[in-house]
């Protein structure tokens, strides 16, 4: 399997899934006037604190307000007998207020209202503006410290360059997904899906190390060799290791998304198509873009390249 020299395809594929995002965000910027659709732990809205003289499970009562057009509701019990429940969701009118009322008491029966107020953004402009430099902070760390791990084979700052590429990648990706399932079934960004981006790059950048680790054992070994073997040798060494990995961590997620409930199906599954994207990030871009810098060939093989040990070696 000649990976390395099929990365035009791998570009192709990642430009692919990362372009609904980014016109997304574009066309949400012009609309609306923000690049992503919040939900109410930016924007702010109403808390609804219920106290029933039942047993409630949170997703039946949370159902009832996404008939009534408030996709975004969380709901979750507050005490051990499950019997309050409280509810996030955006500003409602003394009508809407009024409907959702007979609708839960015809359901349920008749219920305590321990609390109705208006709620601020949880996470406001500060908080997102420091999340972000907390991420460009945590970038330059990334390559800094993989400039200094590899600092032993040629061009180190490369490495640690693609792997910045990678996790950027991942995160548009999500994004991507997120745009998606706006447009299909109204998904926002809530508190959780900075959790859930913050995770991706974490787990995008570990398995971008291990691959890195084995192409720089392998160019101590195979000196003869041009880059893009190396490279693609390395690949074909690690890759049972990373889809393994990450194989066991998705399928816990896909079991969360089935049975975790409606509340964390939005996590859940960015969380998902993230580590999809992470593994394929660090398989069929990071190193790809490594072997590409090296050989000044962005889209394949050149007609002469460099081995490792300063020779040329034709096509």
């Amino acid at each position: 399997m000649n990976l390395v020299e099929r990365r035009k395809l791998w570009f192709g594929i990642s430009l692919v899934a990362i372009l609904p995002g980014i016109l997304f965000m574009i066309w949400h910027m012009a609309t609306v006037g923000t690049p992503l659709p919040l939900a109410i732990d930016y924007t702010g809205g109403t808390q609804w604190e219920m106290r029933f003289d039942q047993v409630v499970a949170p997703t039946d009562l949370r159902q009832i307000f996404v008939d009534a057009g408030f996709p975004d509701t969380t709901a979750f019990s507050v005490d051990e007998d499950q019997r309050t429940i409280q509810l996030k969701l955006k500003s409602i009118d003394p009508d809407q207020k009024d409907s959702i009322t007979t609708a839960v008491s015809e359901r349920f029966g008749t219920f305590d209202e321990r609390s109705y107020r208006s709620i601020g953004p949880t996470i406001g402009a500060e908080v997102s503006r420091a999340a972000l430099l907390a991420v460009i902070a945590a970038s330059a760390l990334i390559l800094v410290y993989i400039a200094f791990a590899f600092r032993e084979v040629p061009h180190p700052f490369r490495f640690g360059t693609a792997a910045i590429l990678a996790l950027i990648h991942d995160v548009f990706v999500t994004i991507s997904f997120l745009a998606i399932m706006n447009l299909v079934a109204g998904w926002e960004i809530d508190a959780l899906f900075l959790t859930a981006a913050l995770t991706v790059i974490g787990f995008s950048v570990n398995d971008t190390i291990v691959i890195f680790d084995r192409i720089r054992e392998n160019l101590r070994r195979f000196r003869s060799e041009s880059y893009s073997t190396v490279t693609n040798r390395s690949l074909i060494e690690t890759m049972q290791r990373s889809i393994a990995t990450q194989v066991t961590a998705m399928l816990i997620l896909v079991a969360l998304i089935i049975f975790g409930g409606a509340t964390l199906r939005v996590f859940m599954s960015t969380l998902l198509v993230g580590l999809i994207s992470g593994t394929y990030s660090s398989i069929f871009n990071a190193a790809p873009v490594v072997a590409a810098w090296e050989e000044r060939s962005l889209f394949g093989k050149p007609e002469s390249q460099t081995n490792t040990s300063g020779q040329i070696v034709h096509a």
